[in-house]
């Protein structure tokens, strides 16, 4: 397929996607080869800073990819204007249908509130700015050698989920001094005796009391360091801003799959069936690999225990379509997340048409569990609590500058990986250069400390 017959079809899709409902800021298409698509997909962005991690992603998607298990057609990063990238392996069906996938996907990212809100705070040009960011740790890296930046690297990325989306992307530091607490004037004589001008000769003022830090359980992890650890250097503290950035980017992606996969997937099928443009044989194939994209099972098995978030977004989708209309359609996309969308738009219907069900899973056997649509949703949207990541929050830093961290398990229901937690305290006892506590619990519920050193 020429370049040419390919930015041809691309045009024409976005002028009948245009008139189909979908607004959508202009898409960037690049056709690129296999391993470069890899390389995108496992660092996130077309240029990254670069880390060892990144390096054991990729060689798992490469084994996942040799064994049948993924395929990689396209890879999109929204902004104004936003990114596609194809694999230049794909044929004239599968990019006709690709082209129009990445159409639903600009239309979602533009028009959805959180991804609105997180790029208004980030920027419309992350594939520039994650670009500037890598540039920036190769600088420190001149500056201050390898080993030094891959130890902050290693305490930042490894606390990348940690951050608080509620909170703005630029904060302030917490006050210095706490606020003087006042009495309270419970009636009318009260408010007027406190109102009155202190007596002659009354002691002045009371001193001013430093503000405990954190005031209240922080859970922004990278923001709380990077403003708050007794040692760090500008360098270390700019390299954790950066990655905290990176974070408030992906954030939308990740809390809103299952609607934003559902939705281009809708809107792929849909404009494949008005586009009478597509020869018929690439009609025919694409419509095949429509059909691998949504299936509720793998390819190899017809049970599947795991949820493909284009099968279930793209039924719920046309669901909401077909019995709310397409107007009610457009706003559910502007103003949800996936919980609010699983919550509100998964029936008991679709959910059993779909034959989703509760389970358990011990000694090799499975079995179905009662069928409470409230906890069906709440199993589906349970990896999705704090970007995925256990509730950990900043409790206190004491005097001598030891820094308490505090596991919320009865917030979420997650426990720790302790192995992995005792590496991430070693990563960010580095950083911190003061000891380093973590509270959480173990198996039996019973209180369990971790520390570094």
């Amino acid at each position: 397929m020429s370049e040419t017959v390919w930015q041809d079809y691309v045009e024409r899709i976005e002028a009948l996607a245009a008139r189909s409902g979908l607004s959508f800021h202009p898409v960037e298409f690049e056709a690129v080869p296999d391993s470069f698509m890899m390389e995108i997909a496992v660092y996130g962005l077309p240029v990254r800073m670069p880390h060892w991690s990144f390096g054991v992603r990729y060689i798992y998607q490469l084994i996942q990819r040799h064994m049948g298990h993924s395929r990689l057609f396209e890879v999109v990063f929204p902004g104004n204007p936003g990114h596609a990238y194809l694999a230049s392996g794909n044929g004239l069906a599968e990019n006709v249908l690709v082209t129009a996938h990445v159409l639903g996907h600009a239309d979602f990212s533009r028009n959805n509130m959180l991804f609105q809100r997180c790029q208004v705070q980030v920027s419309e040009h992350i594939v520039e700015h994650a670009a500037s960011h890598a540039r920036q740790i190769q600088q420190a890296i001149e500056a201050h050698g390898l080993e030094r930046v891959e130890a902050v690297l290693d305490a930042a990325l490894a606390l990348e989920q940690h951050i608080d989306i509620d909170q703005s992307l630029r904060r302030s530091r917490y006050p210095e001094y706490a606020e003087p607490a006042k009495a309270l004037a419970d009636d009318q004589f009260r408010k007027r005796f406190a109102a009155l001008e202190p007596p002659a000769g009354a002691a002045g003022p009371e001193a001013k009391k430093r503000a405990p830090v954190p005031p209240h359980p922080e859970r922004d992890l990278l923001w709380f360091v990077a403003q708050y650890a007794p040692e760090m250097e500008s360098w270390e503290r700019d390299i954790f801003l950066a990655v905290r950035e990176e974070s408030f980017y992906f954030y939308p992606v990740f809390a809103t799959q299952i609607m934003n996969e559902g939705w281009a997937s809708y809107w792929h099928a849909r404009l494949l069936r008005e586009a009478d443009f597509i020869p018929q044989q690439a009609y025919v194939d694409a419509i095949k690999c429509h059909s691998d994209v949504v299936r509720p099972v793998a390819a190899d098995s017809q049970v599947a225990l795991g949820l493909n978030p284009y099968h279930l977004g793209f039924c719920m989708w046309e669901k909401i379509v077909e019995t709310q209309g397409l107007e009610a359609a457009l706003a559910i996309r502007a103003q949800d997340d996936d919980f609010a969308f699983v919550r509100n738009h998964l029936t008991r219907e679709l959910a059993d048409d779909l034959e989703l069900f509760r389970y358990s899973a011990r000694d090799g056997q499975i079995r179905v569990l009662e069928p409470d649509l409230a906890a069906l949703h709440e199993v589906i949207l349970a990896p999705k609590y704090n970007f995925g990541a256990p509730t950990v929050m900043a409790q206190h830093v004491r005097a001598d500058g030891t820094l308490e961290l505090v596991h919320d398990h009865s917030l979420d229901g997650r426990g720790l990986d302790l192995e992995r937690s005792r590496k991430v305290l070693d990563y960010l006892q580095r950083l911190w250069r003061r000891p380093v506590l973590l509270t959480t619990v173990n198996q039996a519920g019973l209180v369990l400390e971790l520390s570094a050193p």
